[in-house]
């Protein structure tokens, strides 16, 4: 992890795990983060209650990924105001797991509707952002780095086990706009591998957030965010490419528990667990 000050944006961040994460990141010496939302109204509010309740300043930035002319007004604002951005957290999403589908019934409507967002929305705004986190990159100190925040239920491999049940596979529209939004991150993570740039997805695994309509028996918003932290503040010998999971976060803290040291090379290790938790997640 690098101590390096960064400047930060977490896309879709006014509410549940993004804006865990933005006052856990704001916390951290040195760090700029801006907070988007797409309702200004919204934005300013958690804002305001990050530092009513945290007592730490943040940066509010409109933004709505599906709209063009929003991504380019924020791409403007935090040049003008920063003249760089050496961290985008693609955390913005939407479910449509309240409108009933499957794959016999599909709601195309639903589908059309999360791909918009997880999807279209995704990549347009990373490619908006991209000439600023180039520009900003410092590969022997601090790396840009982008997370994508994806899902277990985006895993090919997990929902086409038998440990998957049969209520995921009723949620079609949000599987598939994350599993393709998951096979993008790959294909950046190598074009920009030679850069330095740092490209990886997380899911933070089963979290109770309106995301899910607050399913009950998960984890809070802020266990949730915890464990992006470190993805977001990688350093140059991070590593990108990769789906991480809780399983692997969970292996971690328990190795830390037990008093073992980790070092540098020991993260080629638990690289391996990111390949692991795609086949054997929760």
């Amino acid at each position: 992890m690098s101590t390096s000050p960064r400047v930060i944006l977490v896309t879709g961040s006014n509410a549940g795990i993004g804006y865990e994460l933005v006052h856990l990141l704001a916390a951290k010496p040195g760090n700029t983060v801006y907070l988007a939302s797409r309702k200004e109204d919204s934005g300013r509010e958690a804002v305001e209650k990050i530092k009513k309740e945290k007592n730490l300043d943040v940066k509010f930035v409109q933004l709505d990924i599906t709209d063009t002319s929003s991504i380019d007004a924020a791409v403007a604002k935090i040049t003008k105001d920063e003249g760089r951005l050496n961290v985008l957290v693609n955390n913005a999403g939407i479910s449509e797991m309240s409108k009933p589908h499957s794959a016999l019934q599909p709601d195309l409507s639903a589908i059309r509707n999360t791909l918009e967002t997880n999807l279209f929305g995704l990549i347009q705004n990373t490619t908006a952002f991209l000439p600023l986190l180039r520009s900003s990159h410092k590969p022997d100190s601090a790396p840009s780095v982008i997370l994508n925040v994806s899902t277990d239920m985006a895993s090919n491999s997990f929902m086409a086990s038998d440990k998957s049940p049969a209520f995921l596979h009723k949620v079609i529209a949000y599987n598939t706009s994350k599993a393709a939004a998951n096979s993008y991150t790959i294909s950046l993570a190598r074009e920009l591998k030679e850069e330095g740039i740092k490209v990886n997805a997380i899911t933070p695994g089963f979290t109770t957030t309106k995301l899910n309509g607050y399913a009950p028996g998960g984890k809070t918003p802020e266990q949730g965010a915890q464990m992006m932290v470190d993805w977001c503040l990688l350093g140059p010998e991070g590593e990108t490419g990769e789906f991480d999971s809780d399983l692997r976060f969970s292996i971690l803290l328990r190795v830390l528990e037990l008093g073992i040291s980790v070092s540098v090379s020991h993260s080629r290790i638990f690289g391996r667990f990111c390949e692991y938790s795609d086949n054997h997640p929760r």
